[in-house]
Order: C-alpha cells, then structure tokens, then sequence
C-alpha cells in the first residue's frame, strides 16, 4: 500500500533532517511502500535544500514549493499532488517539529491495516498526554479549541479533533471538494474531520503523547484562531441548514393543512374525513417543496416519482401519528378547538417525516 507522509515546512531546517532520518528507520518496521512529501512555502531558512540533499540519500523524498497561505492550503496541495502524482493510497498529516513522535507513525499505520479510514494520533483519549511543560494559559488554548470543534461543529464523538497527527484513506479524500471546505489554516483540521464524519467513514483514534517543540517557532497565530472559530461556527450552520429548510417546508405545510383543513370544515365535512384530507393535500405540496428545494443538491439513486412513493409511504406512517394523536386529543379534550388538536399532531409528525426521508428517501448515494 502506497503511504505518502505529508509534512508542512516553514523555517524547519533545524528540525527536517533529523525528522527523515528518523522516519527512515521506523519505515523498516512496516510492509507498505512508504514515502514522504516535504510541502515547503518557500522557507527563507533553506529547508528546502536540506531536503533535496536528502532527495541525493533517498529515493523516497519528495519536495513540493509553493507560497505561504496557511497550514490548510499546504495540505490540500500535498494531498491533491500526492494522490494525482505520487499514487498514494494513504496519506498521513505530521508536523515537522518533533511534536509526533516518528515511532507512532507504525502504530497510526496498523489501525489502517485493520480497516480504519481514518486515524486519529489522540491526545485526549486514556494513554495521550500534553507536554507537562505547558502553562495554564496553553492547555486552556488546546482544551478550548477541542471544545470547540466537538460541541460547536457538532463532532461529539472524537475526543481529539484538532490533532495534526493522522492517517487517512485517500479513497475517503476522493470524496471531499477541498475548495468547499473554504479555510486556509488551522481550521482545516476540523473542517476535514467534519466532512469524514459526514461520509462516515471508520475513524479510530490512539494515545499518542504529544512534545512540544525544541527548535522553531510555533506558526499558529491569532488569524488562525480567528478563522478556527469562525469555521466551527459555518460548520454547525452548515449542518443544520437541510433541517432548516425541511422546518421551513413544514411550516408551508401547517399553513396549507390547516387552511385545507379549515375550507373543509367550512363546506360541513365531517372532521375525521376533513383532517386525513388536509394532511394528505400538505404532504403533496411538501415533497415537491422538499424534492426540488431542500434536498435539491443530494444525489440521489431513485427517480422523482420514486422518492414521490417513498415520501407517501413515510407521510402516511406520519399520517397515523399525527391522526392519532388528533383522535386522542378530540376525545379527551372535546371542548378544545379541532384546529389546536391538528396542530398539536403535527409536531411529531414533522419529526419523523424528517429523519426518515432524509436517510431513506433523499438518500445520498454512496452515504451509507
């Protein structure tokens, strides 16, 4: 299996060297074909060139330049140029300063092997660690853009999503439009793992203890946690939005089930055969609104008039509870306006027409 090891260098002459011939030892410890790609932006300090002396010792080293623009575009680059150039099958994410250790690599590469897509070196999980060195105010950095990324962009069930050590499928990558992702530093982190988490895609997370760096300087600054907030924010919006829009569509629906609802009524027809009716005319106009506005963009593997009979057969599941729940209340609350009791039986109905039309009827091909 082809793994290309991505690293992204900044003024890292002092570290690179040690860093390669490191990996070239813990390389003979695995049965894959193993290569490592330098993504340089053009380091003043002439990293580059300490890697092409390498380039003259291994045959294994690879050397991509480009301008400085963020963490998150030296990766997208390496990624693309190692996936369209290189053949890679999976690629890892390391820093260049020592903070993962050379001799994790193998155990980040062994989770692959048993399956995994995606592979998390993790501090937070039992056995990872922190450098004890940090003060107060760097452990609260870290524990809060952890936070940030689990409980804001909403990827509760990672302990470490903003790790910098991991091992990925590129049969994963292939899957995502790195433009969509729209950052360009430290937030890729999050931003990557969320779009995996979408396609769920097997992600396995290990303890790795994490060291903090003896030579360099560290590259995050404060427009990197700027833009780190701020994505996690997009990202739960983002999440939501198909929710939203559904919301939306349903409340058209209320207005057009109790207007229905009301007319009928109006004309004398007997309110168990108006509300079925009502709701009936309402789940029409909401497969329309949701097929051709809600869930436009999904690919879906059925026709219109298929995801059409899925959609009846889910609303008619809806139907029995929302009716139910009108019968039940009419006969228990008889003194209650028939109109409060249809809306009450709505909520659930809302709810279940939601969850199983978005994971059976708009269905997503090859989201599984």
């Amino acid at each position: 299996m082809r793994t290309i090891i991505i690293i992204p260098t900044y003024n890292e002459s002092k570290n690179i060297t040690h860093l390669i011939n490191a990996l070239q030892k813990q390389f003979k410890k695995i049965r894959h074909d193993l290569h490592v790609l330098i993504v340089d932006d053009n380091s003043p300090d002439g990293t580059a060139g300490e890697v092409k002396k390498l380039q003259s010792r291994f045959n294994n080293i690879h050397l991509l330049m480009g301008q400085k623009a963020g963490l998150g575009v030296a990766y997208t680059r390496g990624m693309a140029y190692a996936m369209e150039h290189l053949g890679a099958e999976v690629v890892f994410e390391m820093d260049a300063d020592f903070s993962h250790k050379p001799e994790d690599v193998p155990r980040l590469m062994a989770e692959i092997d048993k399956g995994a897509d995606f592979v998390i070196g993790s501090r937070y999980v039992p056995g990872g660690s922190i450098p004890k060195e940090w003060g107060t105010r760097r452990k609260l950095i870290s524990r809060f853009g952890n936070i940030v990324a689990r409980y804001l962009a909403g990827i509760y069930h990672v302990r470490d999503c903003t790790a910098g050590f991991r091992a990925i499928r590129t049969s994963v990558l292939r899957n995502i439009e790195f433009a969509d992702l729209g950052v360009k530093g430290y937030a890729f982190q999050i931003a990557l793992l969320h779009q995996v988490v979408v396609l769920k895609a097997k992600i396995v997370e290990i303890p790795v203890d994490f060291i903090d760096r003896t030579e360099g300087e560290s590259k995050l600054g404060m427009k990197d946690v700027i833009e780190f907030v701020l994505n996690a924010w997009w990202i739960r919006f983002h999440s939501l939005k198909t929710f939203i829009k559904f919301l939306v569509v349903g409340a058209s629906g209320v207005v057009v089930n109790l207007g229905f609802f009301t007319i009928f009524l109006t004309a004398d027809i007997n309110k168990y055969v108006a509300s079925p009716l009502a709701i009936e005319i309402s789940i029409i106009s909401n497969f329309l609104l949701n097929n051709f506005w809600t869930f436009s963009r999904r690919k879906t593997k059925d026709r219109t008039r298929i995801r059409g009979v899925k959609f009846n057969i889910v609303s008619f599941l809806a139907l029995g509870v929302s009716y139910g729940t009108f019968v039940a209340l009419s006969i228990y609350f008889p003194n209650v306006a028939p109109q409060l009791h249809q809306l009450i039986g709505i909520v659930p109905a809302t709810l279940i027409n939601y969850f199983i039309n978005a994971n059976w009827t708009f269905k997503e091909v090859g989201n599984d």
